[in-house]
Formats: C-alpha cells, sequence, structure tokens
C-alpha cells in the first residue's frame, strides 16, 4: 500500500472510518474492487443505522459506536475527512504501521491511465465560489468539466463514473488535504489563509502546512495571493515539477507572472508572450457577479488556473458573465426606503465577514452565532469606520459587543437577548431603525449558525423572509 496505484484488492483488509458522505461511497467502493471491509463509525444513531443496514446488505462489517480501536488484520485506513489526526484509532494506525487515506487520496488513487487532470482550489474563504466559476470558465472554453470535491459532488463518483471528464475543477479543505499525501494537482491556487479549524489542526503552522500541500507536484502554475504573503511562502517551500510557475493574483496592477485589474478590467500578465511588456485583457470587473473586491480576487484565482490550463481569454470573460454565485453568499435582496439588504449568512468566520464588510461603504451590520474559538479585535477594528450601527444575535455576540465598546465605542448597538424564531424578524426591523438612505443593512454574522438555525442557508432564509415584509 505505498505511493503507486494499487491494482488488485481482491481480498485486502481495508478498515472505513466513519459513515456520512465519504465513508459510504467509499466502502461501496472497496467493496465492489474485491476488499473486505469493515466501517468502525463512533455514532449509533437512526442515520447511522440506517446507513449500516444498507452497507450490511452488501456484506460489508459495520462496528457502530466504536471508532477508536484498530480492527484486527487492517491493512490500510480509508478515513472520513472530518475525523482529527490525535483519534486513538490513528495513533494504532501509526504503532502497526498502516497508512490511512481520505477519500480523496482513494479517488486519486483509483483514476484511470488516461484521467482528466485536476485544477485545485483551497483557501479558508472562498473556495467554493473560485471552484464554480473555474468550471464556469472550462465551460465556455467547450471543455467537458465539473465541480467536484468538498463542494458536494464525491470525487469517487467524478472519477469512477461513466462521464468522461478533460478536467475537474477540485476543491480540498485543509482536513482533506492533511489525508490526501500523493495527490498532484495539475495546477493548484490557495486563495488565503486565516485562523480556521485550529482545534483540528492543533495550530495556525499545522493548518497552512495542509493547506500547502495542494501545491506537492503541480506541474504548471501554483497560483498565490499577492495581499496575502502566507499563500506565497507555501508556494515556496513547495516541491514542484521543473518549470512549474508561480503566477499572482492581485486587485492592484499586476506584475508580470501575475493577474490582476487595470482601470476596471482583470487582465493577465503571466499566460502571454513577452509578460514583462504585454497584458491580455480577460474580462471586465462587471462581468463578476457580485463585483465585491473578494470576490473579485475569486474570478481572478479562477482565470489563472484556466489560462495554466490553456483556456482563451474569451472564454475567461463568457464564463464569468454565465456564472450565478449559490445563495447567502452576498446577495443583494431588496432596496427598501433607499437602503440596500445583503445577505452573506455564507460569513460564518472572521475573515469572510471582513471580506464582505470591505464591499460597502457605509453598514448597519448584524452579527452574531456560534464563535468557534475566534476573536473579533481586529474585524471590528478594520470595519470601525464603515459601521453605522450594529444589531447582535447568537449565543457568543458579547464577544463582538465588547469588541465594538473597544474599537468602535461611537458605533450605536442593539444587543437581541433572544434565540426563538422571531429573533431575524426584530433583528431586520432594529436594524432598519438604524439604516439611513445609502446604508447598506448587511447580514454577515462572522459565526457559525447551529446555535439558532440548522445551518447557514436557513438563517439566510430566514433573513430574507424578514426583509421581505419590509416592503409590504
Amino acid at each position: 500500500m505505498g505511493s503507486g496505484q494499487v491494482t488488485d484488492w481482491q481480498g485486502r483488509n481495508v478498515t472505513v472510518a466513519g459513515l456520512g458522505v465519504s465513508g459510504v461511497p467509499a466502502a461501496k467502493v472497496l467493496h465492489g474492487l474485491g476488499a473486505h471491509v469493515t466501517v468502525v463509525n463512533d455514532g449509533d444513531d437512526e442515520r447511522a443505522r440506517t446507513q449500516a443496514a444498507e452497507l450490511e446488505a452488501l456484506g460489508v462489517t459495520v462496528r457502530l459506536g466504536d471508532g477508536d480501536t484498530l480492527p484486527e488484520g487492517t491493512e490500510l485506513i480509508v478515513t472520513a475527512p472530518g475525523w482529527r489526526p490525535d483519534k486513538p484509532l490513528f495513533r494504532a494506525a501509526g504503532q502497526a504501521s498502516v497508512p490511512v487515506w481520505g477519500d480523496v487520496e482513494l479517488a486519486w488513487r483509483l483514476r484511470g491511465p488516461d484521467a482528466a487532470p485536476w485544477l485545485a482550489v483551497t483557501g479558508t474563504n472562498g473556495k467554493t465560489t473560485t471552484v464554480q466559476m473555474l468550471a464556469s470558465i472550462l465551460k465556455a472554453a467547450g471543455l467537458r468539466t465539473a465541480a467536484v470535491g468538498n463542494i458536494g459532488v464525491s470525487l469517487l463518483d467524478a472519477v469512477l463514473g461513466e462521464e468522461r471528464y478533460d478536467v475537474l475543477a477540485v476543491e480540498l479543505s485543509s482536513y482533506q488535504l492533511h489525508w490526501a499525501p500523493s495527490l498532484r494537482a495539475h495546477s493548484a491556487a490557495v486563495l488565503n489563509l486565516a485562523p480556521d479549524h485550529l482545534d483540528w489542526h492543533g495550530s495556525m503552522e499545522a493548518y497552512a502546512a495542509d493547506k500547502g500541500r495542494i501545491y506537492e507536484g503541480n506541474r504548471v502554475a501554483c497560483v498565490y495571493n499577492a495581499a496575502d504573503k502566507a499563500t506565497e511562502d507555501l508556494v515556496r517551500e513547495a516541491d514542484v515539477e521543473e518549470g512549474c510557475r508561480a503566477v499572482g493574483f492581485t486587485l492592484g496592477t499586476p506584475g508580470p507572472s501575475q493577474l490582476g485589474v487595470v482601470d476596471g478590467i482583470l487582465v493577465d500578465r503571466a499566460f502571454v508572450e513577452n509578460r514583462h511588456k504585454n497584458a491580455q485583457e480577460l474580462a471586465e470587473v462587471s462581468d463578476v457577479h457580485p463585483p465585491a473586491p473578494h470576490n473579485i480576487a475569486n474570478a481572478l484565482a479562477a482565470a489563472a488556473l484556466a489560462r495554466a490550463f490553456g483556456v482563451p481569454a474569451q472564454a475567461v470573460r463568457d464564463g464569468l458573465r454565465a456564472f450565478t454565485p449559490d445563495a447567502h453568499r452576498i446577495a443583494h435582496l431588496a432596496d427598501v426606503d433607499g437602503v440596500a439588504y445583503v445577505d452573506d449568512s455564507k460569513a460564518t468566520n472572521t475573515h469572510a465577514a471582513q471580506a464582505s464588510l470591505a464591499a460597502y461603504e457605509s453598514i448597519v451590520w448584524i452579527a452574531g452565532g456560534l464563535a468557534k474559538g475566534a476573536t473579533f479585535d481586529e474585524l471590528v477594528a478594520n470595519s470601525a469606520k464603515r459601521l453605522r450601527g450594529a444589531v447582535l444575535i447568537g449565543a457568543d455576540r458579547a464577544l463582538i459587543r465588547d469588541a465594538l465598546a473597544r474599537h468602535a465605542p461611537e458605533v450605536p448597538v442593539v444587543d437581541l437577548d433572544r434565540t426563538d424564531t422571531g429573533a431575524m424578524l426584530q433583528a431586520v426591523q432594529e436594524a432598519r431603525r438604524l439604516a439611513r438612505p445609502g446604508d447598506t443593512v448587511l447580514l454577515a454574522p462572522a459565526c457559525a449558525s447551529m446555535d439558532m438555525f440548522a445551518n447557514y442557508n436557513r438563517r439566510g432564509e430566514a433573513f430574507a423572509e424578514a426583509v421581505s415584509g419590509l416592503g409590504a
């Protein structure tokens, strides 16, 4: 089970760690290849029992309620990406010299000899949007492609399915990269790096190192964010193939080997003849939806990866024009009495919220939820001059309130001490009271949603429902 392709799975003892989105397909694929599969799972709830019954009917062994013990004779573990590296199961595997792969590693190893190359994207924020933009650009160039990975479509399905692809646009989380040691992308991008998931990785250094794995063995381009030195450092540290280039993206005027913005035009000075003198126009800023600064950065990163794959400039423009972002990502909902209402419920951490706040001049900010260990001083200090007012909701709102008191004491704050279904309605009404014509009421919570809502989608929907009631 070394670094090469495994061609004969017949009779091999493979343990799959975790049911869920990645575990069930992995178990089915490995069983179909002839491996003896045992699935171990921490939980023993109704959903797990349903999934277990489905697998057991195929002949897969499932152990519920015990994810820590290494099954006898295990030769390989294939883990769900979310399982932490410090689990007893993995310590036992290390002592027994049993390799651990994630579902991404498994998909990479199972590719056929003429498999589609991968254009890969990671980063703390913007991954999904960038990968969807990239897929839209590749499609506009007439290529058979799909947005896959951490985005919903299983990489195993993409690699093993009937459909033949020319190239795949792959979103990868830091968890997935941690468990994918032999992945080698055609080209890859790290969009940004900010503290996130540190409880899982153990430190910022370990988190950055896992993100940086995406550059290992790149063939054509390592795309980095010129405004985020940490991403450039990861390129410097990467072991890439001969001739692979570092390509930066910037919201300013690009230098040679960069993509950037000049007079409202997205331009390429990386993938052109004589890049020291020439630049290629790709698209206009107005072709990017929405044209918020962080989203223009996403578009430049997607364009860089597409250009690394040889896509013509026209396809970049056509692909960006055809792209529509997912719901709850800086979505303009309505204008009521001269005030804009914008839903960025997807801004579930401080880094995403800062990008959102930077897109508007005068803001009534609706924020709060589960902080996940985050601090808010830097976010509030950087955004203070843009804030007209703030309405705080959720379990950890006091942390934001205290940061506002320290860094923006003149900004009026409404602190809503309620978590029932009507809380968002009241939050929107309070925001309307604080707003003046020309302002933006922005839901950019900087927190997770699970204290009050099933997920960030539900939170965004509650906001949209409250806003729709304002015009009535």
